[in-house]
């Protein structure tokens, strides 16, 4: 008899990818934190650990981090990838797994993608489409009365 394995057909992560992701993530932060780096760029580095993806199989991570202020993003970025085998020793005695993953680290995109949307509800464009029905007017507690909201509702009588 052959066993199958279950998986996600919407391929969303398991509770065990997003209970040893999270476990990896706040151990790298407090790694991050404590540790005093050869690398004066990581030493003097405010890192975020903001997100952990494991592989289905549990054998990569994908770490996202940001440095505080966005500042030297890649050269960061870089210097984390390069002590990957530096950090992956320190994680081995801060969580408890079968197989430590291989740490890949990238840089995490969704603050960018945080103010570019921002940006895009405060253009001009937006606003202008956001604007209230010109029919309506507007009373000075907030409220909003429309004028002929009356007249379309008569049936004849």
């Amino acid at each position: 008899m052959t066993r199958r394995h279950l998986t996600h057909r919407d391929h969303s992560p398991s509770q065990r990818q997003l209970r040893v992701a999270e476990d990896i993530r706040h151990a790298l932060a407090r790694i991050l934190e404590r540790t005093n780096f050869r690398d004066p760029l990581l030493a003097e580095a405010s890192i975020t650990v903001s997100e952990v993806r494991l592989s289905p199989d549990l054998r990569q991570a994908t770490v996202y981090v940001m440095p505080l202020g966005g500042a030297n993003q890649d050269p960061v970025v870089a210097a984390l990838n390069h002590a990957t085998s530096f950090l992956r020793g320190n994680l081995a005695h801060e969580v408890r797994v079968k197989f430590l993953p291989t740490l890949v680290f990238t840089l995490d995109q969704t603050f960018a993608e945080v103010s570019r949307v921002t940006e895009l509800l405060h253009s001009p464009n937006v606003a202008r489409d956001l604007k209230a029905d010109p029919s309506a007017e507007s009373e000075g507690d907030g409220t909003v009365l429309i004028s002929g909201a009356d007249e379309g509702n008569s049936h004849g009588a």
